[in-house]
């Protein structure tokens, strides 16, 4: 195995190592030393991949933001057509799936936020640019940034586990979320 094989062989271990830590203790137990004993990698080769813990953080954040760009052009590809907001219908699509694939990478993207808030430049950019995407094709701007905002709450609040809400409730609300026939009579035109 040549040298950039086994490097990226190494930071995969770490990053899936980091992940079952945090899903199994909690990320306040995320060390490079637990990574280390975790993943099996010594830790001078823990540390040629990843000097500092904030490191780390920041490989778990652009493997989610790698997720979720991988999801969202499988999403496209097979919804391509039929969809009056497609912008809108991805975002909740990319909620939902927070559920049907719980990640410990969402506890991750938390520590991020609580112990390396300048981390969080690009995602925030990024959904920024989602939402205008959302806005410029919406009929009612307003009631597509709310119906989003729903989508995330719902997903934010299973993940952190304080909805009450049983999972058949929750696919059956995403689902009423992403049908764009039940929020026309909501529309309201688009003021000048």
């Amino acid at each position: 195995m040549d040298n950039a094989s086994r490097s990226e062989r190494t930071r995969k271990l770490a990053i899936e190592a980091a992940l079952a830590i945090i899903a199994r203790e909690g990320v306040g137990k995320l060390t490079l030393d637990a990574i280390a004993r975790e993943s099996g990698i010594s830790k001078g080769g823990l540390l040629h991949q990843f000097r500092t813990k904030e490191a780390v953080l920041k490989a778990l954040l652009e493997h989610q933001m790698a997720y979720f760009a991988e999801f969202a052009r499988q999403y496209r590809e097979a919804h391509a057509e039929g969809q009056a907001s497609p912008n809108l219908a991805l975002e909740i699509a990319k909620s939902r799936e927070l559920l049907t694939h719980p990640s410990s990478v969402a506890f991750a993207v938390g520590l991020v936020v609580a112990q390396e808030p300048a981390l969080m430049a690009e995602p925030r950019a990024r959904t920024a640019a989602d939402l205008e995407r959302i806005r410029a094709e919406a009929a009612d701007p307003d009631l597509a940034v709310l119906r989003w905002a729903a989508a995330r709450g719902l997903a934010l609040s299973a993940q952190l586990e304080i909805s009450p809400l049983p999972q058949e409730e929750m696919r059956r609300l995403f689902a009423r979320l992403a049908d764009d026939s039940q929020w026309t009579a909501l529309q309201r035109p688009m003021e000048p």
